[in-house]
């Protein structure tokens, strides 16, 4: 019975929330429960040095800073400058208005890296303008909510972030991934996935031409006209010397991952100053944007709580080496585990969130992968690239329920379902790719 017991306790965690219980409570509730019945009572005293411990982790307050960043890109305009001149430039191309969506996707993951305000913000700007040009209804929402969930992977990433202090926390016997680690080795996944996306709508509009028509030449001759390159430049030269700001001063090893958060939130601020003056630092401006990036902050450390005291029981429990047991006892080979371990990734995006699968699944799994010598840095994409799924997966994708809030009357969720498969498809066969070459992420 007693090996059991972990096991129990992860199901009825995962039961609870999937029946609609608050993440934080049923993570915390439970496991204190367990704890207090099942361990010896002065083993929950460990708990409050734990919870300490995230209050005072200096990786973390990146989280806020990134946040904060994204929201208040989003309320600058950027997006939708961006899109109007990447489509136009793009304008003569069959598919060229779906390329830019891709392009804006990438490089607002790499200012913001929050999914649901990069998939609102393309969902209002390109998704109307797509559908007046005569874009048809599927590869429109499909390319929207697949280039929007790029925040996930490309950095900076709150995924990659939460991703990187979790593994770190939960290794044992060695191993570690770092923020910064993580960031470096997510770069060139991201960047493939953005080139794959493009290919593959050029591939598709050279068969079915009639699914993305060109926009009309006398608008694009228009565009091209008197000040072409200074709105090409104002397009583009803001959002990257913020990336480059970011993840420039990562890389070189000037400022850590939470130092440039910080220049981040600054470089954002500044942005909004530039492009609407005094009225985009207004309270009328500052106001939601502080609500918002307190929401979202406090719901992930809240959550993070709970799921400290989850990962503390459950080694109590002796889970994890139960499950090295028994995998000893099955003799799995490691390679056979990670397939194990990225289907039920996988299928869990299908009903609850990513941080709530960061916080339950990580620290049960990366012991063991920690124990099997496997590169934590490598296991941590892996995890990001499987997690971006389950934001395209229907029938519970946060990406497409973001785009049907914003989405005109006449597309309807059958759409939305249609036009996310093919891009569902290439986002697993790239993971797979991924668990083939793992060179692609690290040395």
């Amino acid at each position: 019975m007693s090996e059991a017991l972990p096991f129990i306790m992860f199901g009825l965690v995962f039961g609870l929330i999937l029946f609609g219980f608050p993440v934080a409570f049923t993570l915390g509730g439970v496991s204190v429960l367990f704890g207090l019945i099942f361990l010896d009572p002065t083993f929950m005293g460990f708990l409050p040095s734990r919870i300490y411990g995230i209050m005072t982790n200096e990786v973390l307050i990146a989280v806020p800073l990134f946040v904060y960043m994204g929201v208040m890109l989003e309320k600058s305009g950027l997006a939708e400058r961006m899109l109007e001149t990447i489509g136009l430039l793009f304008g003569r191309m069959r598919g060229g208005l779906a390329i830019a969506v891709v392009i804006v996707g990438g490089l607002l993951a790499a200012s913001t890296g929050i999914v649901g305000a990069t998939v609102i913000t393309m969902g209002l700007i390109s998704l109307p303008t797509m559908l007046k040009r005569g874009y048809n209804i599927e590869l429109a929402t499909g390319t929207i909510a697949a280039s929007g969930t790029l925040g996930q992977i490309i950095p900076p990433s709150i995924v990659l972030v939460l991703l990187a202090d979790t593994i770190t926390n939960s290794a044992q016997g060695g191993g570690s991934a770092d923020v910064g680690a993580m960031f470096a080795a997510a770069m060139l996944p991201g960047l493939l996935l953005v080139a794959i996306y493009v290919i593959y709508i050029l591939i598709l509009v050279r068969i079915k031409p009639h699914l993305a028509p060109p926009m009309p030449a006398e608008e694009v001759a228009e565009f091209r006209g008197e000040g072409f390159w200074k709105k090409v430049i104002g397009a583009f030269l803001m959002p990257m010397l913020l990336i480059l700001a970011v993840l420039g001063s990562i890389f070189a090893g000037i400022a850590s991952p939470t130092e440039a958060a910080a220049v981040g939130a600054m470089g954002a601020t500044l942005l909004t100053l530039f492009t609407k003056g005094k009225e985009g630092l207004s309270l009328k401006t500052l106001n939601p944007v502080g609500l918002e990036t307190l929401r979202i902050t406090s719901m992930v450390f809240i959550i993070l709580v709970g799921a400290t005291a989850f990962s503390l029981v459950f080694r109590g429990l002796k889970g994890p080496d139960i499950l090295i047991d028994w995998i000893e006892a099955a003799q799995l080979s490691p390679q056979v585990f990670l397939l194990m371990v990225m289907v039920l990734i996988f299928i869990a995006g299908f009903f609850i969130d990513f941080i709530e699968i960061i916080f339950i699944f990580v620290p049960v799994v990366v012991p063991i992968f920690s124990q099997m010598d496997m590169n934590l840095v490598w296991i941590g994409i892996l995890f990001a690239l499987n997690l971006q799924t389950s934001f395209l997966s229907p029938p519970f994708g946060f990406s497409l329920f973001y785009l049907k809030g914003v989405a005109p009357q006449e597309v309807t969720t059958p759409h939305l379902y249609r036009g996310i498969i093919p891009f569902l498809v290439i986002q697993l066969i790239f993971l797979g790719t991924v668990i083939l070459f793992p060179e692609l992420v690290v040395n």
